[in-house]
């Protein structure tokens, strides 16, 4: 079992930052993949930003040049650093895990989510 727990949401006003953390652990060999996704009252759930293993990174149009994803491997961490806030930013953000084990390559986690409030 992977646990995920998030931290770093909150409210700011527009124009601010907020620095998102979620934490893997538990019984696997590796994270292949690490992503956030939100979902904002109302909208289906959306991909926000992701970094393979590899250190391959992607991100939503919406976010871009906003938002840096990264990832400390030693301490199976990924961080969003959230830049230059936008009211449309509120959602509530969703780490997600894909991780080894010894019986299956992917296996799929989530976190509880954490929420961001961006004000006008």
């Amino acid at each position: 079992q992977v646990q995920l727990v998030e931290s770093g949401g909150g409210l700011v006003q527009a124009g601010g930052s907020l620095r998102l953390s979620c934490a893997a652990s538990g019984s696997f060999l590796s994270i292949n993949r690490m992503a956030w996704y939100r979902q904002a009252p109302g909208k289906q759930r959306e991909l926000v930003a992701d970094i393979t293993s590899g250190g391959s990174i992607n991100y939503a149009d919406s976010v871009k040049g906003r938002f840096t994803i990264s990832r400390d491997n030693a301490k199976n961490t990924v961080y969003l650093q959230m830049n230059s806030l936008k009211p449309e930013d509120t959602a509530v953000y969703c780490c997600n895990a894909d991780v080894a084990t010894k019986t299956y390559s992917h296996l799929f986690y989530w976190g509880q989510g954490t929420q961001v409030t961006v004000s006008s």
